[in-house]
């Protein structure tokens, strides 16, 4: 058997911490698919100040305890608490930083849950962030194989690690995942002090005149990803990438995109404990009393044969919330009701509570939603509803397809990955598939879909093919398992 690869992955978010949004599922279907392969992993995210210790059962480790971590001219005490990553065959450890000024402070990740608004003070919140991670593996005397940083939030450890501990961290090597590349971490050039990084870093930290987290991950990265090989090329393909950062790679070196799956554990609607009422592909029929339960609990009518809509994310343009907003009054007006759940409020949320008071019984917008929610608003609709500009990856597109909730999707990035145009003739495909960013072309996939319904066997046989679907973390298992022993492998 292979040696095991020792991995630290540094994230913003992790199911079941904390999720506000879907990559907070890919992340704990990574972690535990890749300790199911065998790879020592283990995740390391900050503890906001609105996580249940107690809950997710987070104690503390003594050693780990207030330490002084820098930011400008101040320090600040981080404790980093210990917990776990879980499903019935394995277990990956987590490491969790407390802190009481830049975390618990804040109820909420970027922006306060309750007004939506910005936090003022993000950049010394994950500057703080990152020097924790460096401190603990120190502390730990435990320096992995890779440290596997996913997002902006984590994207100035390769800089600390390649020019302030490069002794330490010499057998180590650094992979940058891009989840979004239009979120990079971007703040006033002066914050570029508070890092407390050498002078030699500033000519890759500060891109367009500001300070840019993602830029310098990308720089002092050993290799760098994204969610799919769909949102990849799509990067690559555009301007900036080829003007600002291609260059930052290094010769020969490229964006590899990986595709994801899912954890089959989470997402299995026959055993959900967050369902009161199970199903699978060979009996579909409780499918209905979700579908009512949901309703009853979004304050729609409650009807189990309405073709019920589910839009789950974010309400910004990157998701398309802009283009559904547009389209919800075509899509009611073919009796379809829209769901629309979400985990802050933001700009557009006023709009959607209009639809909701324009279209009582058939628009309702939650904000706030907890998983209960969210697995039954899944598990319950007809339809799920991506819209979006630009994503990378996505994991609702094919959480739906297990549930037999046939997706709506705009062609972008990597969430068509696993989906299949429908074929109204033929029968098959299991997904609508649209490629405008347009609420016309929304409307119109939605109309298709509600065509095809109206003829109950042709319907059921695109549910079958959506269930049938393999969208497991096994599609993500032996890429995964490469990449990482061939950067291990050029470390020797």
């Amino acid at each position: 058997m292979a040696k095991s690869v020792s991995v630290l992955l540094v994230t913003g978010e992790c199911y079941p911490f904390l999720k506000t949004s879907e990559l907070a599922d890919l992340i704990y279907a990574h972690a535990l698919g890749s300790r199911e392969i065998g790879h020592d992993i283990r995740v390391m995210m900050p503890k906001y100040g609105f996580i249940s210790e107690r809950k997710n059962r987070i104690h503390e480790i003594n050693r780990l305890r207030d330490m002084p971590i820098p930011v400008g001219k101040t320090e600040s005490l981080a404790t980093v608490k210990s917990s776990s990553i879980n499903n019935p065959r394995v277990k990956v450890q987590a490491y969790i930083t407390t802190n009481e000024n830049y975390l618990d402070a804040n109820k909420g990740v970027l922006v306060n849950n309750t007004t939506g608004k910005e936090f003022k003070d993000n950049d010394e919140r994950f500057i703080f962030f990152n020097r924790t991670v460096i401190e603990t593996c120190m502390l730990l005397g435990w320096f992995p194989d890779i440290i596997h940083c996913v997002g902006w939030q984590a994207a100035l450890l390769p800089a600390y690690i390649r020019t302030m501990w490069p002794n330490e961290f010499k057998k180590t090597k650094i992979l940058m995942t891009i989840d979004d590349f239009s979120e990079q971490g971007v703040f006033p050039a002066k914050s570029i002090e508070k890092t407390g990084l050498p002078k030699e870093v500033e000519k890759v930290l500060k891109y367009k005149n500001k300070m840019n987290f993602l830029h310098a991950g990308v720089a002092y990265a050993d290799a760098v990803t994204t969610l799919s090989p769909g949102y990849a090329a799509e990067i690559t393909a555009t301007k900036e990438w080829k003007d600002g950062w291609q260059k930052l790679l290094g010769k020969g070196k490229k964006l590899v995109g990986i595709p994801h799956g899912i954890d089959l554990m989470q997402w299995d609607p026959k055993k959900d404990a967050f369902l009161r009422s199970k199903f699978d592909a060979a009996n579909r029929a409780p499918k209905v009393r979700v579908r009512e339960q949901i309703q009853r609990a979004a304050g729609l009518k409650v009807d189990g044969r309405a073709i019920l809509s589910s839009f789950i994310g974010p309400l910004t343009e990157a998701y398309g919330a802009d283009l559904l907003a547009k389209a919800i009054p075509a899509i009611v007006a073919d009796g379809v009701q829209v769901l629309v759940a979400t985990a802050v409020p933001t700009d557009l949320t006023k709009d959607f509570q209009a639809l909701a008071k324009k279209y009582p019984g058939m628009v309702s917008i939650k904000t706030g939603v907890d998983e209960e929610f969210v697995h039954n608003a899944i598990g319950g609709s007809t339809l799920l509803l991506k819209p979006s500009r630009s994503e990378a990856s996505g994991q609702f597109q094919r959480t739906a397809l297990r549930y037999g909730t046939i997706p709506v999707v705009r062609e972008t990035g990597g969430i068509a990955e696993q989906l299949t145009d429908v074929n109204e003739k033929a029968l098959t495909g299991n997904a609508f598939l649209f490629k405008r960013n347009d609420a016309k072309d929304l409307h119109k996939a939605v109309n298709r879909a509600v065509a095809l319904i109206g003829t109950q066997e042709s319907w059921e046989t695109i549910v079958d093919n959506a269930m049938q679907t393999d969208v497991s973390w096994s599609l993500s298992a032996k890429p995964y398992d490469e990449f990482y022993r061939a950067l291990v492998k050029e470390a020797k």
